[in-house]
C-alpha cells in the first residue's frame, strides 16, 4: 500500500491547526532549480567538469588526432552531466518536501526529504531578518533568532543561510518573488519599514537587505 508521510498533516506544512486568532497568511517552497544553482552550485560543477575535458583534450590531442582525444576525453563530461543530474534531482527532492508557511504569529518550516522535520519560530524570537535576492527574482530570507538555541547545520540543509556556522540562521531558501514574501513578513511582525533597505552584493550577484523584526 502506498503511504504518504504528510499525510496526517491538518493543513500542508503544519503539523496542526492553528490555534484560533491565528490566520495563515503565505505558503510556499523553494525553486528546485534555484536551490540546485544556490545551495548544491550546479553550474559551478558543470563548468568543473568542462574544464577538466578540456584540460584532458588539449593533453590528449598531442599524443592522438583531435577527433580521438576529444572521444577519449568525454569520460569527464559524462561523468560531469551524471553528477549535475544526481544534484538538481536532490534540490528538487528537498523543494518538493519542504513548505514554507508564514502566519500572522510565526514563522513554520516543515523540511527534510529524508528526515522530515517541522520548525514554528514565533515572532517574538526572531530579532531580523536578512533578504537576499537574485536576479531571477528567487531570493532567501534567513531569520536571526534570538537566546542561545542552536539548530543543527546538517539537519537543517539546505533550509539556511550558508556559512553561518556559529549559530544556524533557519532561512525560506530560494523562494519565488521573495521581495514580496519579506514584505509580507515585516509587515506581519509588525516591522518599522514596509521593506528592507537593498544593498548591492557584487560577490553574489545579488542584493542583501535587513529588516527589524520586533518582540511581539
Amino acid at each position: 500500500m502506498p503511504h504518504d508521510d504528510f499525510e496526517q498533516e491538518p493543513i500542508r506544512g503544519l503539523p496542526e491547526l492553528p490555534p484560533s486568532g491565528e490566520e495563515i497568511l503565505w505558503q510556499g517552497a523553494p525553486s528546485g532549480w534555484a536551490l540546485a544553482k544556490d545551495a548544491l552550485k550546479v553550474k559551478w560543477v558543470a563548468g568543473y567538469f568542462v574544464l577538466l575535458f578540456g584540460w584532458r583534450a588539449i593533453v590528449a590531442g598531442a599524443e592522438m588526432p583531435p577527433m580521438q582525444a576529444i572521444i577519449a576525453s568525454s569520460f569527464y563530461l559524462i561523468l560531469g552531466v551524471l553528477t549535475c543530474g544526481l544534484l538538481i534531482a536532490t534540490a528538487y527532492a528537498q523543494a518538493k518536501s519542504a513548505v514554507y508557511t508564514i502566519t500572522n504569529r510565526r514563522v513554520i518550516m516543515r523540511i527534510g526529504a529524508a528526515l522530515t522535520m517541522t520548525l514554528q519560530f514565533p515572532f517574538r524570537w526572531v530579532e531580523a531578518a536578512d533578504l537576499v535576492m537574485r536576479r531571477d527574482g528567487t531570493g532567501t530570507i534567513a531569520l536571526r533568532t534570538s537566546g542561545e538555541t542552536r539548530f543543527s547545520y546538517l539537519l537543517m540543509w539546505p533550509h539556511l543561510r550558508p556559512w553561518r556556522m556559529a549559530k544556524t540562521q533557519p532561512a525560506l531558501r530560494c523562494i519565488p518573488d521573495a521581495a514580496r514574501v519579506a514584505k509580507l513578513l515585516a509587515d506581519a511582525a509588525g516591522a518599522d519599514t514596509a521593506m528592507p533597505q537593498l544593498a548591492r552584493d557584487d560577490d553574489a550577484a545579488s542584493t542583501i537587505g535587513t529588516m527589524p523584526v520586533p518582540a511581539e
